[in-house]
């Protein structure tokens, strides 16, 4: 039995995590399936997003510690193999196609890690979220440490990083690391609904944008400006455009195609 589902609905990749008899705990055989998938996503033309989930009560209970002790202690990590892309981007390639984000339960460690490496979140109330890694002898070596002050704040980020404590969906939605809230068993619908938003807009115009927003996060505003009419100028030579311009025109739904 797979331990991550991969299933294509249309230009959607859905990813669910498989082990909910092990509450999704995630070992490293599950890692290099999470990442394969996200490869098929960056490299597939027809794929314009993907929705990560998980079956079972749980999005994840973190990592299987045992089976990545010896991954923590080689001072390298763990690196994807050829085919794959880091679901987490701490080695490697960042996608470039955008990730709707989808828990429940319990949601701790690599699950919070991961989720802080896709762009639009959602959760279902009660959702519970914790970094325990200060409990366990080490620390968030998944994003966590480079990427949750951004999203929160420095004294929020440092107050569960160091501590080891909870939070809730309730607190990450007050937040904006969570952009929808919802009752258990419809996070997955809901994720569903904003990707199908995703897929029908420009793939260009997508990827565009988020290529401009990683930017500026990455390398700063001032960077992210001067890249922004080199960027543009390729989009507007394609046939999506000239779609988007005649769509308007004639009053209708736009179909795009990524050309």
């Amino acid at each position: 039995m797979a331990l991550v589902n991969v299933d294509k609905k249309n230009h959607i990749l859905l990813i669910g995590l498989n082990r909910p008899d092990k509450m999704n705990a995630m070992n490293r055989a599950m890692y290099h399936e999470i990442a394969a998938a996200y490869y098929q996503l960056q490299n597939d033309p027809e794929l314009r997003v993907a929705v990560m989930y998980a079956e079972g009560d749980h999005f994840t209970s973190g990592l299987q510690l045992d089976d990545w002790a010896e991954v923590f202690a080689n001072g390298k990590g763990i690196e994807p193999a050829e085919g794959e892309l880091d679901p987490f981007h701490v080695t490697g390639e960042g996608l470039t196609k955008p990730v709707v984000f989808a828990a429940q339960g319990i949601c701790f460690t690599c699950g919070v890690e991961m989720m802080l490496n896709t762009d639009i979140r959602v959760a279902a109330k009660g959702t519970r979220f914790a970094q325990l890694e200060v409990k366990r002898g080490i620390f968030a070596c998944g994003g966590a440490t480079i990427r949750l002050q951004r999203e929160i704040g420095w004294g929020n980020a440092q107050r569960y990083l160091l501590t080891g404590d909870e939070w809730t969906a309730e607190q990450a939605y007050q937040w904006g690391l969570i952009q929808e809230l919802v009752e258990p068993g419809e996070q997955r619908n809901k994720a569903m609904e904003i990707a199908e938003k995703i897929a029908k807009a420009a793939p260009l115009g997508v990827q565009g944008s988020l290529k401009s927003s990683k930017i500026a996060v990455s390398e700063g505003q001032e960077t992210a400006k001067q890249r922004l009419f080199p960027d543009l100028g390729p989009v507007m030579a394609s046939e999506d455009v000239k779609e988007g311009i005649q769509s308007f025109l004639e009053r209708r739904e736009a179909v795009f195609k990524g050309k």
